[in-house]
């Protein structure tokens, strides 16, 4: 049965209060985590001469944003949690949208890049052609779109308080497609482990015209 409106408001309500209110507990388990990888792999993708405009979307704190700006792109953060928007602002020094997934007002071709590191899984499958349309449309020709996801068996729900959808990579590449995009390349995360213990899902997308 699809969720109603008021449904999908809680949803959105319920994963925004949960980052503020964790807010300072996970800028400090996330201050470390490498995701070099991950954004090397967005940068290699994208077509033309740098610095590049990246739209790093679910920027949480603004570590990924001082990331990119230290390498001379030109980054600007996404953010529906309030405290993690005025987190990210004062670390990073970038401009920073506070907007819900579920209510993104974002400019045509505004972007190279759009880096959504571990932000995705929170938009219920229903909404996911929506969403992924909308981040489509907000690329240029060239651009390309970075998802990593955790994965999992094609379920959603509650889970620790945070609404997820989780997917395994044959119902993620059907999704991307469907909204028009190609794959340029997928991983696990993190290197170098068996696969049951990589519980991430990496990729890179490009519109397919």
């Amino acid at each position: 049965m699809p969720l109603s409106p008021d449904e999908l408001r809680e949803i959105a309500a319920r994963n925004l209060a949960h980052y503020n209110d964790n807010a300072a507990s996970f800028e400090a388990g996330t201050r470390d985590h490498d995701v070099s990888q991950n954004i090397a792999a967005l940068l290699r993708h994208l077509q033309g001469a740098p610095p590049y405009d990246i739209l790093d979307l679910g920027c949480g704190p603004g570590r990924d944003l001082r990331t990119f700006t230290a390498l001379g792109h030109r980054a600007v953060g996404l953010d529906g949690a309030e405290r993690f928007v005025a987190m990210a602002r004062q670390a990073s020094g970038c401009e920073v949208w506070q907007q819900d997934l579920l209510a993104l007002d974002l400019p045509a071709g505004r972007f190279d890049g759009i880096y959504a590191n571990a932000v995705l899984f929170h938009v219920p499958l229903q909404e996911l052609p929506r969403v992924l349309g909308q981040l489509r449309a907000a690329l240029r020709p060239g651009g390309a779109l970075f998802c990593s996801n955790p994965r999992g068996d094609n379920q959603e729900g509650w889970n620790r308080g945070r609404y997820g959808a989780y997917h395994d990579l044959a119902a993620w590449r059907a999704l991307l497609t469907a909204a028009g995009f190609r794959e340029l390349e997928h991983y696990y995360r993190p290197a170098g482990l068996p696969r049951e213990q990589q519980p991430w899902l990496a990729s890179v997308w490009r519109p397919a015209s």
